[in-house]
């Protein structure tokens, strides 16, 4: 036995369960019997979606004027000389979420990072938002602006400035926009979830964002809990699913908003916007601050927007389920 053998199992996993990235433990299990079984006992994972589905990377040619001419020649005889011309490969099935982390039993908490945001926005505009969910959605906060610039001499909106009726129209249309791309993407991350919430019973955290840092959807236990139990009743009952996203109930939207909003860095934000979401038939909106604070506390420019935007009136709309 040597010095590696004499390591406890459970130090292992420690250290596995730091290390988190799942292609990496996904690699770990061929070193050896002792770590194909306790990579998969990690508890804490990240799960890259890109890294493990994205299409595999195209070999080299050789680029020689040689290799050139030859190719030029044989190009119409596939494979009669395969050092100057290789065949494609063929695509790899992607893989869902669940099938990735089926040997994986002991999962408490999980990150999964997409590839890429979801909204197509007009250049310069940013749209960043949070979702919680469980069945369906429970809360959403959105934080959206046209166009950021730097501008010291900037004169911030007052918070008691009255908009004409053309212009509050306007805005309005783009802000619902917004809000309805956000939660569009957030429904799509929920559904593209529901098999590894099923099959994962033992999850006590899901979270679900994009490299690009636009959007965030999280589950917690409970959640997760009515999630499996609404499938379950579902699945009994022989309902067929067709969509390719979770339905967004009936909604309550509390929406504020700055024509210019200017920030203490300088930043001035134009349009700026804060939408509270939540179901219909949630009546209360006394903790908008608190939902909107936790949301982007973590982000200084998006949480000081968020702090001053609070500020500001609030529209309250309503918007049928879709």
């Amino acid at each position: 036995m040597d010095a590696f053998d004499a390591i406890p199992n459970h130090v292992i996993i420690d250290i596995l369960n730091r290390v988190g990235d799942v292609k990496t433990l996904i690699r770990c299990r061929s070193v050896s019997r002792r770590f194909n079984s306790l990579a998969t006992q990690s508890d804490s994972l990240l799960l890259q979606l890109d890294q493990i589905l994205g299409a595999a990377e195209p070999e080299p040619e050789i680029n020689s004027p040689v290799a050139s001419f030859f190719r030029s020649i044989f190009k119409s005889i596939n494979g009669l000389l395969p050092i100057f011309s290789r065949s494609a490969k063929p695509a790899e099935t992607p893989k869902s979420p669940a099938q990735i982390l089926a040997g994986f039993n002991r999962i408490r908490s999980l990150d999964v990072e997409l590839y890429g945001g979801d909204a197509n926005l007009e250049k310069g505009a940013a749209v960043k938002w949070k979702a919680e969910f469980g069945e369906t959605l429970k809360s959403s906060v959105i934080v959206a602006f046209r166009s950021a610039t730097v501008n010291e001499s900037a004169t911030e909106s007052p918070v008691n400035a009255v908009e004409t009726d053309s212009e509050f129209v306007c805005g309005l249309k783009t802000r619902v926009v917004w809000t309805i791309n956000a939660l569009m993407a957030a429904s799509t991350r929920h559904h593209l979830m529901r098999d590894l919430v099923k099959e994962h019973r033992e999850m006590e955290r899901l979270t679900v964002r994009d490299r690009e840092g636009e959007g965030t959807v999280v589950m917690d236990a409970a959640g997760m809990k009515e999630y499996r139990e609404t499938e379950a009743c579902a699945d009994e009952k022989g309902f067929e699913r067709v969509r390719e996203r979770t339905e967004v109930p009936n909604v309550r939207m509390s929406m504020r908003h700055a024509p210019l909003l200017k920030l203490k860095s300088g930043i001035c934000l134009e349009a700026a916007t804060l939408v509270v979401v939540r179901p219909s038939g949630v009546t209360s909106d006394d903790n908008d601050a608190e939902l909107a604070m936790e949301a982007f506390a973590a982000d200084c420019m998006y949480g000081e927007a968020v702090t001053a935007l609070l500020k500001r009136r609030r529209n309250v709309l309503e918007m049928n389920s879709f």
